[in-house]
């Protein structure tokens, strides 16, 4: 379990297509260290399984389930990658509970620079519609944000330039592929009430719930 508050930015020291997986070693520099095997980290969003690891870096092994729904399919060596390592007892929680369980990779559609702030405007699969509302809890390639302006299976986010500067969004492109993860406790109410009021409903219908005052 993670919160989306970015603890470092690492770099990807090799990144090798083995099979139908991948083999990824991650550069952490001073800031992370310390890490044991079977520990799992949020690398970009995505939960994963220290397998072995040195005084700075530490070696992740992606399965054919994980390269084929994040945006490591398009990693390479050198790439920017934000890093939070898991939650204790005693952590201070900033953000909102993430699982590091990707739900769809999305596209950066607009850079806007304002003063004070960067928004970012992300399109996202349909099917993810359902569970990105205004105002609520997103994680981007593992960062704790709010969206808004949500339509046309599009939203957008606000940076402030804190965030941008200990993120991996500051070196970021239209047409960059990130990984997305919905709010977790939207989605168990979502389909907690779906077969509650709607048993008989095969598929989730967001305009059911509309119907119902619930959202």
């Amino acid at each position: 379990m993670f919160s989306g508050i970015v603890q470092t930015v690492g770099i990807i020291d090799e990144f090798v297509k083995k099979n139908e997986g991948a083999v990824l070693v991650i550069n952490a520099g001073d800031d992370l260290t310390g890490f044991e095997d079977g520990e799992s980290i949020a690398v970009n969003g995505v939960c994963l399984t220290v397998v072995d690891s040195t005084a700075s870096t530490f070696k992740l092994e992606l399965s054919t389930e994980t390269l084929s729904r994040t945006n490591f399919k398009d990693a390479v060596k050198g790439d920017r990658i934000n890093l939070e390592r898991s939650l204790t007892p005693s952590t201070k929680i900033s953000g909102h509970f993430v699982s590091g369980h990707i739900d769809q990779v999305g596209e950066i559609v607009n850079i806007e620079e304002k003063p004070g702030e960067v928004l970012f405007r992300f399109s996202h699969p349909s099917e993810l519609g359902s569970f990105i509302m205004e105002k609520g809890s997103i994680a981007i390639d593992g960062i704790s944000l709010t969206v808004f302006d949500c339509k046309d299976n599009q939203f957008t986010v606000s940076i402030i330039p804190f965030t941008l500067s200990h993120t991996n969004l500051g070196g970021r492109k239209i047409g960059d592929l990130i990984n997305i993860e919905c709010d977790m406790i939207g989605k168990y109410v979502f389909k907690a009430c779906e077969n509650l009021l709607n048993p008989n409903d095969k598929k989730p219908s967001i305009d059911f719930l509309r119907q119902q005052g619930i959202v």
